[in-house]
């Protein structure tokens, strides 16, 4: 196969539709989530702020504005095929598309250059955060979103000894929730990274939140696992906007990679209903 040649202006308008895009219409998994909680709930409190939720994604779509004040940090899942070669700098090419995304889109600017000291607005929502994994192929496949940092100063990280087992993964799961309680605007998806190394488990768990919430695990026992975390998260009773109700989560995603004989990290990302991510490949 011969090296496909890709433009930069192609990564610049895809990445910049991708990030309006993705904060302008809310994903059918969600949205389909979001009604049948809606549907299910015996609270009628929980039902009004669920129905809010949903007219007012349904008004983001429809006057295509931001359905959340905080756009987010702009994070991208990047597969670069091999055979792929872009005719200028790839990194450059995105940030500009989040460039622009975020001042044509009017999407708010919310990232500063310095995370002690100085803490300047860069104005243009860049840097960008970017995982790159190379796959076969002539094509560059890019998932991307914007993290809201209400539910992201949420998250949490372990490192787990084996010893502490299933029980110890669960309960550590949902310790980071309750302690979440109704801070992250639940309902809420979870993002589960588990293995690897200290950031391979946090980059697994931000990926799970990109993963639609009506699929499962393609591992039966995780599946069950993540099925498992989902019931018990609803039984704390936080419901949607922290007001009560059964509808705390509407998704827990679980990923996991190989990890060393003496660990078992274990990473929660936790995102809010507003869980922006669109993928285009070019």
């Amino acid at each position: 196969m011969e090296t496909r040649i890709i433009k930069s202006q192609e990564i610049t308008d895809a990445v910049k539709k991708l990030f309006m895009d993705c904060n302008y219409f809310i994903g059918d998994d969600i949205m389909t989530a979001l009604k049948t909680a809606r549907d299910n709930e015996q609270s009628e409190v929980a039902k009004s702020v669920l129905s809010q939720i949903i007219e007012n994604d349904e008004i983001a779509a429809k006057e295509e504005i931001p359905l959340c004040q905080d756009t987010g940090m702009a994070v991208l899942f990047v597969e670069y095929g091999d055979k792929v070669s872009v005719d200028g700098d790839f990194e450059q090419a995105v940030r500009e598309g989040v460039r622009r995304a975020y001042d044509e889109g009017y999407l708010r600017k919310s990232v500063v250059s310095d995370p002690v000291f100085d803490r300047i607005n860069t104005k243009d929502n860049t840097p960008a955060i970017i995982h790159t994994k190379i796959v076969p192929g002539d094509k560059i496949k890019i998932t991307a979103g914007g993290k809201g940092f209400g539910s992201e100063n949420m998250s949490q990280i372990k490192m787990l000894t084996p010893s502490y087992g299933v029980e110890g993964v669960k309960q550590f799961i949902l310790d980071a929730v309750r302690t979440a309680g109704p801070n992250p605007c639940p309902p809420i998806v979870v993002g589960v990274g588990i293995g690897g190394t200290f950031e391979r488990c946090a980059q697994l768990a931000k990926k799970a939140t990109f993963r639609k919430i009506d699929t499962r695990n393609s591992d039966p026992r995780y599946a069950k696992l993540e099925d498992e975390l989902l019931e018990s998260i609803n039984k704390m009773g936080f419901g949607p906007a922290g007001l009560g109700g059964f509808t705390t989560a509407i998704g827990v995603n679980i990923e996991t990679s190989p990890t060393h004989i003496a660990g078992m990290p274990v990473a929660v990302n936790i995102c809010c209903h507003a869980a922006r991510h669109k993928s285009a490949e070019i």
